[in-house]
């Protein structure tokens, strides 16, 4: 039941915060347009509800000859490859905005477990344990008020999985609340140096560009 209710409140705040938000928007556009080389926005391949896959939009915060595919927190120093408005966009989760596009055309809702990048395959297999695959992915979610980037990839999935169980409107304000915390307090947010490869690390939300 909540669920439908669920799907309707995402129509509705996404559209409105389109209107709301559409003066940022052109200020935005226009600040990355002039700042660097390349389109304004990117699309990402990521993992959706019953691991179908989805394009993902953000706005672009790194130069069009970062490597292809990589996460953020991969790269040996991703400060030479982040734009100088990349890096307001990235402290104030600005980026993240055209992704009210993917929850309008239902491939995401507002919460839920982030969307995994395709080749993310210890997340995904981790969160079928719990089910957090069985759900529409969401722009923000229980896991990123606990700790993004930072988090192990079983801890997240552990997480996405205490989500996927106490699923409710309630639950869904706390979340969409402590997003907006988090991102004042800049949580959890990983550039650089400290993942590992193979899974051992939560791969980071941010940017990889797709050449």
């Amino acid at each position: 039941m909540y669920l439908r209710m669920k799907r309707i409140i995402d129509i509705v705040l996404s559209l409105l915060g389109l209107i709301v938000l559409s003066p940022v928007f052109l200020i935005l556009i226009i600040g990355i347009k002039l700042d660097s080389k390349g389109p304004v926005l990117f699309k990402q391949k990521r993992v959706g509800i019953n691991k179908t896959h989805f394009s993902l939009l953000k706005f672009r915060t790194m130069k069009i000859d970062t490597p292809k595919d990589t996460p953020t927190h991969l790269l040996k120093d991703p400060t030479i490859y982040i734009t100088k408005m990349g890096k307001f966009l990235r402290k104030t989760s600005l980026d993240e905005l055209p992704q009210i596009l993917n929850i309008l055309s239902g491939r995401m809702s507002i919460i839920g477990p982030r969307p995994a990048l395709w080749n993310q395959y210890d997340l995904i297999e981790e969160r079928d344990k719990y089910g957090a695959n069985d759900i529409l992915p969401g722009l923000t979610g229980w896991a990123q008020i606990k700790g993004r980037d930072e988090l192990p990839i079983d801890v997240k999935a552990q997480l996405d999985g205490e989500y996927v169980k106490s699923i409710g409107f309630w639950f869904d304000v706390k979340c969409f609340i402590g997003t907006f915390i988090s991102v004042v307090k800049s949580d959890g947010v990983v550039e650089g140096g400290t993942g590992a490869k193979g899974g051992e690390e939560a791969a980071s939300d941010k940017e990889t560009v797709s050449k």
